[in-house]
């Protein structure tokens, strides 16, 4: 073997990617964001001297549950996304656009909690705060409020609440004096995750973080931190709209495809248990032209959805195509299989679709009730109210099967509809509901004359 001394080699690694490069440039040429290049060291290669062990190693039944067992935050709708509740030592990142209503969310959770709560807000003082909690009724003696944006401070107020859960609003508002950067930047965000990680587990702490969102929507900072943290829950809702969700991204401890309905009023955030309300329009019980419903599934949730269509005018030349809460791109395709397959005249009218509630409706198990819908509103033939409609649409007008078609049939029941149209072997559904197979949209659509 060699005696020469192993030189250690100096490259730059991206603080938003951790992508290496040899050397420096303005842009990592991985993810593409400018000036994060950062001077590092590579390891060199050679032995490693054993160490002492922290703990000897046991049997994985030998190890105990009950100290990482979940425990509920008082709010369901949130303790369904994160698997039953907050696990001791867990690191959760909620991330949201600006004014989307995470601090009311979390300021319910630090209301309802058991034990002691320390509230750290960097963005907002401690007056601010308690304003909004005599408004939603969040005042609790076992709450106790900070307004810092040090590391250090924080881990002080730590030592003297020594409380049960830590919310930090926000994460990017902190800073510590062991990195360099301005408070908001790649290094000390990712600094201030790293140790607040590091107290979680040291502690057996819970401890949840505030993100914020870019223009697209991603997390802000470097993407090291949805790595770092156990939960990744995105907080999503429309400001026209009072609907707000709460989508698991990433979950160590549970499902991370669940998701939680909240209603944001004046008192406060609410959480819904059955959101169905807000989800379809009521006419006094009669049948509506240009309406469908179905039911579409968002994560594991069967969630009613109703479809709108209004389809106006004729022989005009450059006709419009309006879209509101469905994928434009989908209505495109579908109002091309309809006229071609089913002979449906749509190419000189203008056609507006739109979902009912705020809902963003994606899932291709929408088209056949968006094709009904749009049928419905051409032909002025309104559909039976008590019917939902599932199904995927081809090119060739072929229906096709769709995924949990037994949840969805049985929420449908639930909510009262009593027949259902659905794609062919897909069962009978539950009972009491009528279920009809359909195998093309041609044949279908001609039923509705």
């Amino acid at each position: 073997m060699s005696n020469r001394a192993r030189v250690a080699r100096t490259g730059y690694r991206c603080a938003s990617c951790e992508s290496r490069s040899a050397q420096w440039t303005g842009r990592c040429p991985a993810c593409q964001a400018w000036g994060t290049l950062e001077q590092a060291v590579a390891p060199t290669r050679g032995r490693v001297a054993a160490g002492a062990p922290t703990s000897p190693a046991r049997r994985i039944s030998e190890v105990e549950l009950d100290a990482t067992r979940a425990r509920p935050t008082g709010v369901s709708e949130l303790d369904r996304v994160l698997g039953g509740g907050l696990v001791p030592g867990a690191v959760v990142l909620l991330a949201g656009e600006p004014g989307v209503g995470k601090s009311t969310l979390l300021l319910e959770v630090a209301a309802r909690a058991t034990g002691r709560v320390l509230y750290v807000t960097g963005e907002e003082s401690a007056g601010q705060v308690r304003l909004r909690a005599e408004r939603t009724g969040a005042v609790r003696d076992d709450l106790f409020l900070a307004a810092e944006s040090d590391l250090g401070s924080i881990i002080g107020h730590l030592d003297a609440v020594r409380p049960d859960l830590l919310v930090v609003d926000s994460v990017q508002t902190m800073s510590t004096t062991e990195a360099d950067g301005a408070p908001g930047g790649v290094t000390q965000t990712r600094a201030v995750t790293v140790a607040l990680t590091g107290l979680a587990k040291d502690r057996g702490l819970p401890v949840v973080l505030v993100g914020h969102v870019t223009k697209d929507g991603s997390i802000a900072g470097p993407r090291v931190l949805e790595h770092l943290v156990d939960v990744v829950l995105s907080f999503e809702g429309d400001k026209h709209s009072t609907l707000r969700m709460v989508r698991g991204v990433k979950n160590r401890f549970g499902p991370a495809d669940e998701v939680g309905c909240f209603e944001l009023r004046d008192e406060g955030i609410i959480g819904m248990p059955d959101p169905s309300g807000l989800f379809l329009a009521r006419f006094g019980g009669l049948p509506v032209p240009g309406t469908a419903v179905t039911i579409v599934l968002d994560g594991r949730r069967p969630l009613p959805a109703e479809v709108q269509a209004l389809v106006a005018g004729k022989d005009i030349a450059s006709p419009r195509r309006a879209v509101s809460g469905l994928d434009s791109a989908r209505v495109a395709m579908l109002l091309a299989v309809l006229e071609r397959r089913a002979g449906i005249r749509l190419h000189d009218a203008e056609v507006y679709a739109a979902s009912v509630g705020g809902m963003r409706v994606v899932e291709p198990a929408a088209d056949l009730a968006l094709a009904l819908a749009i049928t419905s509103a051409r032909r002025d033939i309104a559909l039976p109210p008590d019917l939902v409609v599932l199904g995927e649409i081809g090119l060739a007008g072929e229906i096709r099967r769709v995924a949990g078609v037994d949840r969805r049939l049985a929420e449908a029941a639930r909510l009262g509809f009593t027949r259902a149209l659905v794609p062919r072997e897909c069962g009978t559904g539950p009972e009491g509901m009528r279920v009809q197979e359909v195998g093309d949209v041609a044949t279908l659509l001609e039923s509705l004359r």
